[in-house]
């Protein structure tokens, strides 16, 4: 009988583990509690206020964009992997890394050098994001008062920025090497800021008065 290979023994140790439970599939009628939150009063919420003619010209969230940057790559490009790592569990998807557009002599940044990563979610994936931030991550950021309700581009797009990631539950803060800070910008169809405004207070993020 011929002995086996390497690959073999490999294959037939793999074999012999366990198999790990794959995650329950989700029902088919399956739906975010923010999406049905729009669907059911922030929708009609809006109507009542902006008198819109037609449904479609109701604002809703297009897309969320998650944004880490990180400094210190300069000196240790592992901090981005690191970095890329912690955004990934938050998103809930693969964040694509961020490089510098041009060279800075003074802070030693070359062209093409990789300085961060980011993360765009749409769909389920930007409603569930949106009820973490709003249900547990705000809440745990330290000695907060309301976001700023003039954070918006003047096209309907908010941004805001937290210094600590570990904000988030999906973040196990023993296992963290550093605390970085993240932005994150919320996308609407609104065509100005006042019915962005109302669609995200509608939404419950906490604006200071």
């Amino acid at each position: 009988m011929a002995e086996k290979t390497k690959p073999q023994k490999a294959a037939a140790k793999d074999a012999k583990k366990e198999p790990r439970s794959a995650p329950s599939p989700r029902p088919k009628d399956y739906k975010p509690r923010m999406k049905s939150l729009y669907e059911t009063k922030v929708r009609e919420a809006m109507r009542e206020k902006f008198g819109y003619a037609n449904v479609m010209q109701i604002p809703r969230l297009e897309k969320i964009v998650l944004n880490m940057g990180v400094g210190e790559a300069v000196s240790d490009r592992k901090k981005v992997e690191n970095a890329a790592g912690d955004l990934a569990m938050i998103a809930g998807q693969k964040p694509v890394t961020t490089k510098a557009r041009k060279s800075i002599a003074t802070y030693k940044v070359r062209e093409g050098m990789t300085l961060g990563a980011k993360v765009t979610l749409r769909g389920d994936r930007m409603y569930e994001f949106l009820d973490r931030f709003v249900t547990i991550a705000l809440p745990r950021v330290k000695d907060f008062r309301g976001l700023n309700p003039k954070s918006f581009d003047g096209r309907g797009n908010y941004a805001c920025g937290l210094k600590e990631h570990i904000v988030f539950p999906e973040i196990d803060y023993d296992k963290v090497d550093q605390v970085w800070g993240m932005d994150v910008v919320i996308c609407t169809s609104a065509t100005n800021d006042d019915e962005a405004r109302e669609l995200l207070r509608n939404f419950n993020l906490p604006f200071r008065s």
